[in-house]
């Protein structure tokens, strides 16, 4: 899980854009002193995850908030599961409600999605990666849903690894040259990887002492190729065009990561629902 203040200042952030001043269906109808308790229940089958996200958002609006429940994130879920229940004010019960579900939800879908790609590797010796491809502000928290079902992180961010893309490629004179420059400068402790988009660029990559190489939307030959051609002397990441359907070929062709953008960008949202129980 991320950090405390992270967490915070993300839901506070959340709230605020969802309640700003005040909720008026809710501060109209109810006395600050009512309190109520709802459940939260699951709707699919799935990967459990944010859990203690969703609860601190009615923590946050509610000292007294309390709740029960056995589940922990990576929990697997079955449809009609009760995930926990919780005893509040049902004002901040109200006002929390939508933001709650919001991360909850997007957070289990990608934990979801992420466990079918894992399961449709496991006889090889591929991992699953998610990407940059987050959405603002998130990304934390959609990097941990990832590893929540087995997945592992590529980089957080720029300041991570060295990563020369086509753009960088182009704009610094090709392979060979951009990777020269850029290791003359950097310190000892920085990976290089190297996009790539046919075995003679692999070639070029390895040549030039690429510690990893992306295969960019290379096709099963080409990958195939470029696995022998690398011998083990980089790490070879597969991505771009792989879907669920032919990630098992890709995994097969001997790559030791497989990066997917869709696990944070375009994941469906995992359904839960907040019931009312009691008044």
């Amino acid at each position: 899980m991320v950090e405390q203040f992270y967490l915070d200042d993300l839901i506070r952030r959340a709230i605020m854009e969802d309640v700003n001043y005040t909720d008026i269906s809710s501060e109209y109808l109810f006395d600050p002193a009512e309190r109520c308790r709802a459940e939260i229940i699951s709707k699919d089958e799935g990967v459990l995850c944010g859990l203690p996200v969703f609860l601190r958002v009615f923590e946050l609006l509610d000292p007294s908030f309390t709740f029960k429940t056995d589940k922990k994130d990576s929990d697997r879920l079955v449809k009609g599961e009760v995930i926990a229940e919780l005893t509040g004010q049902t004002l901040a019960l109200l006002k929390g409600e939508r933001t709650a579900l919001n991360l909850i939800q997007h957070l289990s879908g990608i934990a979801t999605q992420t466990a079918k790609a894992v399961e449709a590797v496991k006889h090889t010796k591929a991992h699953i990666t998610d990407t940059r491809k987050t959405l603002p502000g998130l990304r934390a928290l959609q990097k941990y849903a990832v590893t929540c079902a087995g997945g592992k992180n590529h980089r957080f961010n720029l300041s991570d690894a060295a990563m020369l893309k086509d753009n960088h490629i182009q704009a610094a004179g090709g392979i060979t040259a951009a990777l020269t420059r850029l290791r003359e400068n950097l310190g000892h402790m920085t990976k290089i990887e190297v996009e790539t988009a046919s075995p003679a660029e692999v070639e070029e990559a390895l040549a030039a002492g690429a510690d990893i190489i992306m295969l960019d939307n290379m096709d099963i030959p080409a990958m195939t190729k470029a696995v022998e051609l690398a011998g083990g002397r980089a790490i070879l990441e597969a991505s771009g065009g792989i879907t669920l359907e032919n990630l098992a070929a890709v995994a097969e062709t001997g790559v030791d990561i497989i990066s997917l953008g869709a696990l944070t960008h375009s994941v469906k949202a995992f359904d839960i629902s907040m019931n009312f129980i009691d008044f």
